[in-house]
């Protein structure tokens, strides 16, 4: 088998797994279809650019207007992608008439070759595709494609900015795995992304087979994630809950407190530490911690202060996320059962399940965050 053969291979199978998440996701029940039915256009629109490596060359003859809109289709990929990240980050999402501003790179190309490609002739535009490497258009369309590369790896790098820290001062379930699944797909996307910059690059060289090579690896790269996207879907299917992206951080409403209060700062800080301390006494009295999923808008229902000023109290005041602030009265609670002698026969599973937590993993690196010690340990010690 040489090397065309084995890339086309590769390709059909990358198509294939590509089509088989693509169906999975659009019959999958899930609340947030919205997430689901982007990343079935991004599975889509990479299935199309991808089916490049192995379309027959007769074909493309006879249909070539078909390939240069293939190749335009690939501005929409990241786009796609971008929203799909805003989407599973935030419930809230929806798509509306602002977000076709991410088409324009698309409608640019394509005007583009309406200008330049579309009309011509037969044999002109087999000669364009023939010599597409040196044509100014396709070094136009492959810097456009760079240029989007960059800008939407910062847009979604801030966007789980924006998710962590929203999650970190307005929610307490441990379970992180959204933000994890978001991450490690955005990193191994991106070092994709970047690395084909690299190899197009390599094109306008004269080092034909480290051309070939990179395509290979490249390629086979694409079709170790896209197994990998396969495995996570089918593994983990919580991983399309959200947040409110509406939720304001402690650190946007504190500038607006510190001018409406200047003048009365020390009665402001009587009622501060009234707060504080009634927060206090009602996490030790009533334990609204030990529900896995308090959030800080159930916690501000309960002890009736608003959620901006409780917001503020917890992660500016106490200087703490709300996440941790509640992980540690969970902690503590966890201590006092491993300490007691009358509580050896829980398992270490049943405690953080008791305490609040639903994820061991989660439960082991908090416990250790606070004592040093693993949970197993601090009970021998005790």
């Amino acid at each position: 088998m040489n090397i065309d053969s084995f890339l086309g291979v590769m390709g059909w199978m990358s198509v294939f797994v590509s089509l088989l998440l693509a169906f999975f996701l659009l019959t999958v029940k899930t609340q947030n279809k919205s997430a689901n039915r982007l990343f079935v256009a991004y599975l889509l629109l990479f299935a199309i650019d991808n089916s490049g490596i192995f379309i027959n060359e007769a074909f493309v003859k006879d249909h070539l207007n078909l390939e240069f809109f293939r190749w335009a289709s690939c501005a929409l990929i990241l786009p796609a992608f971008y929203l799909y990240i805003i989407s599973v980050c935030f419930t809230d999402f929806r798509l509306k008439t602002k977000h076709l501003i991410h088409a324009i790179p698309f409608i640019i190309i394509n005007a583009v070759f309406i200008l330049r490609i579309y009309f011509l002739n037969d044999v002109d535009k087999m000669q364009f595709y023939n010599h597409r490497s040196e044509m100014p258009e396709f070094y136009g369309f492959q810097l456009m494609l760079g240029m989007q590369i960059v800008l939407y790896s910062i847009g979604v790098f801030w966007v789980l900015k924006k998710y962590r820290e929203i999650y970190q001062e307005n929610y307490t379930n441990p379970k992180t795995s959204i933000f994890k699944w978001l991450f490690q797909i955005s990193i191994v996307l991106f070092i994709l992304y970047y690395l084909s910059i690299a190899k197009n690059f390599i094109r306008y060289t004269d080092f034909n087979l480290l051309w070939i090579w990179a395509n290979v690896v490249m390629q086979f790269l694409a079709l170790v994630v896209t197994c990998w996207f396969v495995l996570k879907a089918l593994n983990y299917p919580e991983l399309f809950r959200g947040i409110d992206s509406k939720l304001q951080l402690a650190r946007d409403i504190v500038p607006e407190e510190n001018e409406n209060t200047i003048e009365i700062k020390e009665n402001k800080n009587e009622v501060i530490t009234a707060q504080i301390s009634t927060l206090k006494q009602y996490m030790t009295e009533k334990e609204p911690f030990l529900h896995p999923s308090l959030t800080i808008q159930e916690l501000s229902n309960q002890i009736d202060i608003p959620v901006r000023d409780l917001s503020v109290l917890i992660n500016h005041h106490m200087d703490q996320h709300f996440f941790d602030f509640v992980n540690e009265y969970r902690i503590q609670k966890a201590m006092s059962i491993l300490k007691n002698p009358l509580k050896r026969d829980l398992t270490v599973l049943e405690i953080l399940y008791e305490v609040g937590f639903n994820s061991k993993s989660s439960f082991n690196t908090s416990f250790k965050k606070y004592t040093n010690l693993t949970p197993t340990a601090y009970r021998n010690a005790s």
